[in-house]
């Protein structure tokens, strides 16, 4: 087994030891994204709407720079610190991928990473 290392200036650089995506054979795994502004490495401002737009906004930096697009994710995993937002959740990935969606898991979380109310993780498949 082969593995490519992924990574990007387009998306947070990684808060620990691990690589944004990894990619094997024509599947490449991504790490979870938080909402990070990548130029600023902070938080972004602004509630949930505004963290789960950064989140899908940062997957979106690393499968491009795996050379595919989120519609090509099979599958999204979703992290949520109050799962009161998940129709939020569902408004914005109407608005970030096309049918078929990712198979998806949604789960609740006492909490997350530097405090963030929301993060994604997925594994895409290139053709």
């Amino acid at each position: 087994m082969t593995k490519q290392i992924i990574s990007t200036e387009s998306a947070p650089a990684a808060i620990g030891p691990y690589s944004q995506a990894v990619r094997t054979g024509n599947l490449v795994f991504l790490s979870g994204q938080i909402p990070l502004d990548p130029a600023t490495m902070e938080v972004v401002e602004g509630g949930f709407e505004a963290q789960a737009v950064q989140v899908f906004r940062n997957l979106k930096a690393v499968c491009e720079a795996s050379g595919g697009s989120l519609d090509q994710l099979v599958k999204v995993n979703l992290f949520l610190t109050d799962l009161s937002n998940f129709a939020v959740v569902n408004t914005l990935m109407e608005q970030y991928f096309s049918q078929p969606y990712p198979a998806r898991a949604a789960v609740g979380v006492k909490e997350l990473p530097k405090g963030v109310l929301f993060e994604a993780e997925g594994v895409l498949a290139l053709s």
